[in-house]
């Protein structure tokens, strides 16, 4: 979008109202958990693959009107492309409209998998060594826009990351005392772990504000072609001033979506791996806000919802998709505030912020250096925590430490290969030439692929790979679930409001995945029906044995 800043306020207000909107659902029909819904790296890393196809190269010809000086010309019959013009806008709209258009067909696939119930059995699959090399490489494949923003200003990028160590890892300790109000006790004092709860936000804070700082006082150059320009505050505020007050944005607002088969291959991959981790975000949101661990039919339901807000996503023209926001899960076990309506309410925010254009506006203004700066400690955890999936496999292996290591170098080398040679594979058809050129050089499709194969047909045991742990953990669930007190817990977190009496009316809605009346005898391990018992026998009706039911022991 080069420097079409207003284009850029009004993506991410569109990408502020669909997440606000989708987390509403998620917290109300969906997993019903407290648990917010943003976009996702997982399917930028994909969308960049396939930019880099030579038929999408950005041309070369546009230009800011500043840049020209004096001179004056028209877009239309020079050779040089205003940014921000209409010729400029079309570029980038047609760039997003395929984005939009394959993001829509790949969500119904995720739809396809929350609706279905299959999203459980496909676990049984999906181990750490599957797992591993598709998250870490997700991190791995972006520090190439990291290190471009952070040379940009390398001391601003530095005091960014340093800042952000310190509130995190130094300081989390440290309670600030802080004046809350409630209706029964009035005002009252309470230490709060302000550093452990906010140290990104409160690191970009900082910084932000040492940047204006400098960049009032002359410190930064005013010279586009000197060191340390791009850290300047001034220079993209024409987003703020053009921008409209407000704006609500409309389904197609960009114009109609498009479709490229190598784009939905690529982002099928993306939203493989968002639905793997949030299956593991729901489980961890419910420990922590002391819920429950979820059934099936919750499970399933969060999925299917997640894949509907992806093509909402899509419809909206956010350029990305929807998963569940991994950060804020961690913010729920720090501030032990498990509540839906606290989630809802944050929801609406960022409804009325997205609808208020030059809030977003705001956002577009800030330096790049300390962007680059947020993305190392971000991308770093997004490996961190591709790592940490392997501490239940055996590591002195020979199985697994060869799977390890050949899937995560092969998904370094022939993306990149790949990437450089982006013309190498020519089979005769340009729409297969273009879909494998796209998934070959998307790293965490290549890494997580072979991972996924290799795992699953080379020999090994349970415990080997690192699916024990798993199996024990999901046998606990099952135990525990047994109990008639734990299951009206259950049925008061999960069922969904307002209509358990239809549900319990017709046996249609038992063999519906995504039903709280649902049970599935050939997925038990995985069901929160399982061992012979079922949400819907607590209703206190009366109950046909004879039924389709599991039944506690006791019943």
């Amino acid at each position: 979008m080069d420097t079409d800043n207003v284009g850029k306020s009004e993506i991410t207000g569109t990408l502020y109202v669909a997440s606000g909107i989708i987390t509403l659902l998620q917290t109300s029909v969906g997993v019903r958990l407290p648990i917010v819904q943003g976009g996702t790296f997982a399917l930028l890393v994909p969308t960049l693959s396939y930019f880099n196809l030579p038929e999408w190269k950005c041309p070369s010809n546009i230009v800011t009107l500043s840049s020209l000086g004096n001179r004056t010309f028209s877009s239309t019959n020079e050779t040089y492309i205003a940014a921000g013009s209409i010729e400029h806008k079309e570029i980038w709209m047609s760039r997003l409209r395929v984005i939009q258009g394959s993001i829509m067909c790949a969500a119904v696939f995720e739809v396809f998998l929350g609706a279905t119930g299959i999203v459980g059995k496909m676990l049984k699959f999906i181990g750490p060594l599957s797992i591993f090399p598709t998250v870490t490489l997700l991190g791995l494949s972006l520090f190439r826009s990291a290190a471009g923003m952070a040379a940009k200003h390398w001391w601003i990028c530095g005091a960014t990351i340093l800042l952000m160590m310190l509130f995190s890892q130094y300081l989390d300790r440290i309670n600030i005392p802080c004046v809350f109000y409630s209706r029964l006790g009035g005002c009252s004092k309470q230490a709060f772990p302000v550093f452990k709860m906010f140290p990104i936000i409160l690191a970009i804070l900082i910084m932000w504000v040492v940047c204006v700082v400098l960049t009032e006082t002359g410190v930064f150059p005013e010279d586009s072609n000197q060191w340390g320009y791009a850290a300047r505050t001034d220079l993209r505020t024409d987003a703020i001033y053009s921008s409209p007050w407000f704006r609500i944005p409309y389904p197609g607002q960009w114009g109609m979506p498009t479709v490229s088969l190598s784009a939905i291959c690529a982002i099928l991959s993306g939203i493989l791996a968002t639905t793997v981790e949030s299956v593991g975000d729901y489980h961890a949101c419910a420990k922590l806000a002391g819920s429950p661990p979820p059934p099936l039919h919750a499970v399933n339901r969060g999925i299917l919802i997640e894949g509907l807000g992806t093509f909402f996503d899509g419809l909206m023209g956010t350029g990305n998709g929807t998963t569940s926001v991994s950060i804020n899960v961690g913010v729920v076990g720090i501030t032990k505030v498990g509540s839906r309506r606290v989630i809802q309410f944050s929801a609406l925010f960022m409804i009325v912020f997205g609808v208020f254009t030059k809030f977003g506006a705001l956002f577009i203004t800030l330096p790049d250096p300390i962007i680059g700066g947020a993305f190392f400690i971000l991308f770093g955890m997004i490996v961190a925590v591709g790592i940490s999936s392997l501490q239940y496999v055996n590591m002195n292996s020979g199985r697994n430490l060869f799977i390890i290591g050949f899937s995560l170098f092969t998904g370094l080398a022939i993306p990149q290969w790949i990437q450089a040679n982006t013309s190498a594979i020519r089979t005769g058809n340009q729409t297969v030439d273009s879909v494998c050129t796209v998934l070959l050089s998307t790293g965490m499709f290549v890494g997580g692929f072979i991972g996924f194969v290799l795992d699953n047909t080379i020999k090994g045991t349970t415990e080997e790979r690192g699916l024990l742990y798993w199996k024990n953990m999901r046998a606990s669930v099952e135990k525990s679930q047994s109990s008639k007190y734990l299951l009206e817990r259950i049925s008061a977190t999960y069922d969904l409001p307002h209509v358990g009496d239809i549900l319990r009316s017709s046996r249609v809605f038992r063999h519906l995945p995504f039903c709280q009346t649902y049970s599935d005898r050939g997925n038990a391990e995985f069901s929160g029906c399982a061992n012979k018992t079922c949400i819907c026998c607590l209703s206190g009706q009366s109950v046909d044995l004879k039924q389709n039911h599991y039944i506690t022991d006791n019943h």
